[in-house]
């Protein structure tokens, strides 16, 4: 296996690899042909104590940052699995974390910490405004001690296999705020609670095995204590939890760059065609070796927004930059990777066509490529909106 930036974390990564050598590429193969739930690996990362990561020792969790739960995600994709499963619950508990009351605090994360509970989901696009957030048409209307939410969502991943969700709706119209990221507030939903009084669920069949969905709350009532923070202040406190997704999912691209760069490395040093190692030849190692460059420069800054999160300081647009640049490295890998099989690549035994097939989904959610480089255009550099 090919040595990584840094040596940091090595307890961490020998312990994930570990864990992960109980799962080997034919669960995960199985899991992707059965369109099923990876139940048993992320229930070992539970019990292991990988999914508490985050959460603070006075609620029985590990109290590591954002930095080494990165680890853990990288190193469950470079060892042929895939984050998109669990990695909800890293990001969104930072929501609950860092806004929550002491008192959600005290009766949530430690039935997450423990895995009595799951909090993999999080509720926010939808159809009509995609990552127009601002826009969103859901509503929460206080009636008394209750919220009553109607509206839709959409590519709502893990419902299904989630007991909590953090949902984002508007309580306050649009045309009343002063600024358009007014008046969205953020609420904790018990989904099962839910899909019996008001939230319909409608899974979406996708080209990756990732249980993602479409919702529809028609009058669901949840009591008003399920606010998380300010009401009118959820635009805000959700950036905590996107900046952390982005972040995470970076290091979930790194992970599966290593993986193809690892694979192809291999393969090519064994293939033999005309009386050679195809991995002699220069047209084929000068893809893998940029490949290899890029993942190298976006592992940088995945550690540099993952440092800039746990102390505190803003981190948006190195989020949005690690994000961007560890996906684009991991899909020329990809790339790189099921060219040089040849036919091979697209044999399910090899895993790489299952493996290029979720790294793929990186260059659109959770945020595009596009919507990234307008950021950094408007934020950084200084160049006037474009939307």
């Amino acid at each position: 296996m090919l040595t990584t930036t840094t040596d940091a974390f090595q307890d961490i990564r020998e312990a994930i690899r570990s864990l992960c050598a109980e799962f080997p590429d034919e669960y995960h193969r199985r899991i992707d042909m059965d369109r099923a739930y990876p139940e048993a690996f992320v229930d070992a990362l539970t019990r292991a104590g990988w999914m508490a990561a985050l959460i603070p020792e006075e609620y029985g969790g590990s109290g590591l940052g954002l930095t080494e739960a990165s680890v853990i995600m990288e190193e469950i994709n470079r060892a042929g699995g895939n984050s998109g499963a669990c990695h909800g619950q890293m990001y969104n508990m930072n929501t609950l974390l860092k806004h929550g009351s002491d008192a959600q605090k005290r009766d949530i994360l430690p039935r997450l910490a423990s895995g009595e509970l799951r909090l993999q989901s999080m509720g926010v696009t939808e159809p009509t405004t995609g990552t127009d957030t601002t826009k969103i048409r859901t509503t929460a209307v206080r009636k008394g001690d209750r919220y009553v939410i109607n509206g839709q969502k959409v590519w709502i991943s893990r419902v299904q296999h989630s007991d909590l969700m953090i949902l984002l709706a508007r309580t306050t119209p649009l045309a009343d705020v002063t600024k358009k990221s007014e008046g969205l507030s953020i609420f904790l939903v018990d989904v099962k609670q839910a899909m019996a009084a008001g939230m319909a669920v409608r899974p979406i069949l996708n080209m990756v095995n990732h249980e993602t969905n479409e919702l529809f709350f028609d009058n669901l009532e949840i009591p008003a204590e399920n606010l998380i923070g300010q009401e009118g202040q959820g635009f805000r406190y959700i950036l905590t939890g996107l900046n952390a997704e982005r972040a995470l999912i970076a290091a979930e691209c790194i992970g599966d760059g290593y993986w193809f760069v690892d694979r192809v490395t291999r393969y090519v040093g064994d293939r033999v065609v005309f009386g050679r190692p195809i991995g002699q030849n220069q047209g084929v190692q000068f893809p893998i070796a940029e490949s290899y460059i890029e993942i190298e420069a976006a592992n940088l800054m995945r550690y540099k927004a993952c440092r800039l999160f746990d102390d505190g300081q803003p981190c948006g647009a190195e989020a949005n930059m690690a994000k961007y640049l560890a996906a684009k490295a991991s899909w020329e890998a990809a790339n790189a990777c099921i060219q040089f099989h040849g036919g091979f690549g697209f044999a399910c035994e090899y895993d790489v066509e299952r493996k290029f097939r979720e790294t793929r989904l990186y260059q659109v959610a959770p945020i595009s490529t596009n919507l990234i480089l307008s950021y950094i255009a408007e934020h950084v550099l200084g160049l006037p909106r474009s939307f």
